[in-house]
């Protein structure tokens, strides 16, 4: 059933004249009347029409693309290939161009679930959401919710290198298949010999780095040998390079590390370089994406190749309706493993 302005007044238990001013901000409103406003907004997830409040079935021009962060070129590359994909195909003014606007959400779920509240009160035509999701249920069920709100509303869903979860039978979905290729890059190590490898893991509660991670254990534990020292961080060089450090003190004899992306792997480099260790002479390192930076480090980086470009568009299309999804909506898109110079067998 809709909610109605009605009902947030009485939740709120003000007039819904009140409501309106809160929520058009044109009028001054006791802060605390503003707050108890809002909160019945969010309890009842009303949705306030935009430009399109006259015509309540209708769909907008707008796709949103929502990113955790655009500097991070695995959802830069992605986020572009898609914005292409998108404006392919119009054939100029009034001739059925979409709008797509990037979100960044800085991985926060709050921002996440606010952009999405804002796209459907936008009537928008399509949704994106890019990359891993946080595991915690409750922000799990919200955004299926979420989701599920704006398919009913004709909003077509993308998930672009995020998992469906229960509920979101509505999305279409493109799934980096993270097991498999963290898999064949530590069966790699173990064939040149390596016995001891450390692991630097993106942050806990994301659902990437729990199936990187879990690829990673399935080729030791099928190898036999024990799991190494694992530290938890950020996405991002500075969190690679603080992590040799405690991999080194809990195990000083590693001969490889494992970083959850290409970023961190730079970080892992430059930390052993510093304390006058050789890559892959004494520490091999690896990574996973294959951004750009990883064929031009010194040396190369070994790494798993995600074809990002090629999910942004196929993405892309999808939101614009210009292609049709997989007869159950799912996609796994594969991992290849890519050998570089990074990479050594074990001396002695």
């Amino acid at each position: 059933m809709t909610v109605t302005l009605a009902d947030v007044a009485a939740r709120a238990r003000v007039s819904p004249a009140t409501v309106s001013r809160v929520l058009n901000g044109n009028y001054p409103v006791a802060e605390s009347t503003r707050e108890r406003v809002l909160r019945a907004v969010a309890d009842l997830d009303y949705v306030l029409n935009g430009p399109a409040s006259s015509l309540a079935a209708a769909t907008s021009d707008l796709i949103g693309v929502l990113v955790n962060d655009i500097a991070d070129p695995f959802f830069g590359i992605m986020a572009s290939a898609a914005q292409t994909a998108i404006g392919a195909g119009a054939s100029g003014r009034g001739g059925g161009e979409k709008l797509a606007v990037v979100c960044n959400t800085g991985g926060s779920p709050e921002r996440e679930l606010t952009y999405l509240t804002l796209l459907q009160r936008q009537r928008a035509a399509a949704v994106i959401l890019m990359g891993g999701s946080l595991e915690a249920p409750e922000r799990l069920a919200a955004t299926a919710a979420k989701l599920s709100r704006l398919a009913d509303a004709g909003t077509r869903v993308v998930l672009c290198g995020r998992p469906p979860v229960e509920g979101d039978a509505h999305a279409a979905a493109l799934v980096f298949d993270h097991r498999t290729g963290a898999r064949r890059l530590t069966e790699h190590l173990l064939s040149l010999g390596h016995r001891r490898i450390g692991y630097v893991a993106g942050p806990a509660d994301r659902t990437t780095t729990r199936h990187r991670l879990e690829g990673h254990r399935e080729a030791l534990a099928a190898a036999g040998v024990p799991e190494g020292p694992t530290v938890h961080g950020p996405y991002e060089r500075a969190s690679g390079h603080a992590a040799v450090a405690g991999l080194l003190a809990r195990d000083p004899d590693l001969t490889a590390i494992v970083a959850s992306n290409d970023t961190v792997a730079l970080g892992v480099c430059a930390a052993l370089r510093e304390r006058g260790l050789d890559v892959p002479g004494d520490v091999s390192v690896a990574g996973f994406d294959d951004l750009p930076c990883a064929l031009d480090a010194v040396p190369p980086l070994t790494t798993v190749h995600l074809p990002l470009h090629e999910a942004g568009t196929r993405a892309g299309h999808l939101a614009a309706d210009a292609a049709e999804p997989a007869p159950d909506g799912h996609e796994t898109i594969p991992a290849e493993l890519v050998v570089r110079g990074s990479t050594g067998a074990v001396r002695g």
